[in-house]
């Protein structure tokens, strides 16, 4: 398939209106991404299973005697650490699928459409709120049809829980935070054909999700189709139902399960 000089100059117009859309105003950048510290709260698996390093971070030098005129540090985490994306590699429903790791997934997949579906009033009454095929099907009636290759978001505003303990929701009959049904991920992935799905909770399955068949199913259908995860996301009241785009690329690391990464999604100034 060749490409005509018109279609050429019509790709560098659209780029040249966008930047001059973003220089202007028109286009604003919003980051939905979780500051990463040593606070931030951490998935907790069972102790008996491998666990997860936590965000650390040590200075090197500060403009000292260890470095007279500069500043940096060392840092290590988890990959599944932060705001943080999830490749099919991680879960093992997407283990045997071609380009399933951070380095290996086409580019092209790291800007997409948004669709944001606003579950934040159940979730205020139930912090195990589930997204339910109902909820999609009143999205698409007041908004259309959700299109190939979205993002689908559930905004709960989770992320305004800054208390950690809060944020993780534990108590002795384990985790309660929202995520979606089984229904509801099916549907999605064989009924929409989505890029994705993110969560502002610590994962994108429920944390009663185990108890789901299949257990973590949004991990489980999503991975399994080749698809990804976002977690920990914030800001998404600031985001329109549709018509926003995210920009969400993880560090290439090779063989790489997931990665922390800066979310940023573009939307129009009246959104």
């Amino acid at each position: 398939m060749t490409t005509t000089t018109n279609e050429l100059m019509s790709a560098a117009e659209v780029l040249g209106s966008l930047v001059t859309a973003m220089a202007s105003g028109r286009i604003r950048v919003i980051d939905l991404t979780q500051t990463l510290t040593p606070e931030f709260p951490q998935i907790a698996l069972p102790p008996e299973m491998g666990q997860c390093w936590p965000f650390r971070i040590e200075e090197v030098s500060k403009y000292d005697e260890r470095g007279p005129g500069w500043y940096w540090n060392n840092f290590s985490c988890g990959e599944h650490t932060g705001t943080h994306f999830d490749a099919p590699i991680h879960w093992i429903s997407g283990r045997d699928l071609p380009n399933n790791s951070v380095d290996t997934i086409p580019v092209q997949h790291f800007v997409a459409p948004a669709c944001v579906i606003d579950c934040s009033p159940q979730v205020k009454d139930d912090p195990d709120y589930l997204l339910t095929l109902e909820d999609i099907e009143a999205y698409e009636a007041a908004h259309g049809r959700i299109p190939k290759g979205a993002w689908v978001l559930m905004r709960t505003d989770w992320s305004k829980r800054t208390d950690p303990e809060a944020y993780q929701n534990f108590d002795e009959t384990g985790q309660h935070t929202p995520g979606p049904s089984t229904e509801a991920v099916r549907f999605l992935v064989e009924q929409r054909d989505v890029l994705g799905f993110g969560s502002e909770a610590i994962g994108t399955d429920a944390g009663q999700g185990y108890h789901l068949r299949p257990p973590y199913p949004c991990h489980y259908y999503m991975h399994g189709a080749g698809r990804y995860g976002l977690q920990c996301l914030s800001n998404l009241d600031l985001l329109p139902p549709s018509g926003a785009v995210l920009i969400c690329p993880p560090l290439k690391i090779e063989k790489g399960s997931g990665s922390p990464l800066r979310v940023l999604a573009l939307v129009g100034a009246t959104a």
